[in-house]
């Protein structure tokens, strides 16, 4: 069973909600349903992710907030909770540039821990998320520069889908590799015609051992 891990879980903010409301066209309200009161003097506090807290003074507004920002504080929270995958925030105030460390525990990749980032972009759900792989691999879809080719962030993108449905692509990736799509074609080509010998050189390249002149970071 695939499962991911989200770390550190993400605090809906006054300030989103606020946003949130603004965007559907509510006005803000309290807990008790109430309208919200203005802020006082002492400003607004906000309480980010890993429960750091961000301070804005009355006299200076706020930045506004993008569609895809709102967008992904609500996809962040719903994120599922496991060991393959672990989302983290460098910036714990920024929501749309993370990380993604997939763990696979088969397959031929298993054993190892590799590093996506995201970056998502203002229109999003519009736009689908810039994801690149930041360990290099031998990989059919993935290409030693570490763009990613998944067709959920190309032509099969939809404003429906969210970062559980990109994050748990990447997760795919590990345990069917598409041959018939591929970035890295001498991978791909391995892999159809044999991949006895597709799976020596992944475990190689996986030991710090060069492949075809390309040199591998040890991973196991």
């Amino acid at each position: 069973m695939i499962r991911m891990q989200k770390k550190p879980a993400p605090v809906v903010s006054e300030k989103v909600a606020e946003d949130e409301s603004a965007v559907n066209g509510n006005s803000p309200v309290n807990v008790a349903g109430e309208p919200k009161e203005e802020e006082g003097a002492g400003g607004l506090s906000l309480l980010g992710i890993g429960g750091k807290q961000i301070k804005s003074g009355a006299k200076k507004a706020g930045k506004k907030r993008t569609p895809g920002e709102i967008r992904i504080q609500k996809d962040i929270a719903e994120l599922d909770g496991g060991s393959v995958a672990q989302v983290d925030f460098p910036n714990p105030n920024d929501l749309t540039n993370f990380t993604v460390t997939v763990s696979p525990d088969s397959g031929f990749w298993s054993g190892a821990k590799y590093v996506f980032t995201v970056a998502i972009p203002a229109l999003y759900p519009h736009e689908p998320p810039k994801v690149t792989c930041r360990t290099k691999i031998y990989h059919p879809n993935i290409n030693l520069e570490g763009n990613v080719c998944l067709n959920i962030l190309r032509e099969e993108w939809k404003p429906v889908l969210d970062i559980n449905a990109v994050i748990y692509g990447m997760i795919y990736l590990f345990y069917e590799p598409n041959p018939d799509d591929p970035l890295n074609r001498e991978a791909a080509d391995l892999y159809r015609t044999d991949k006895n010998q597709f799976e020596r050189v992944v475990k190689r390249t996986l030991q710090g051992y060069s492949h075809a002149g390309e040199a591998f970071e040890r991973l196991i």
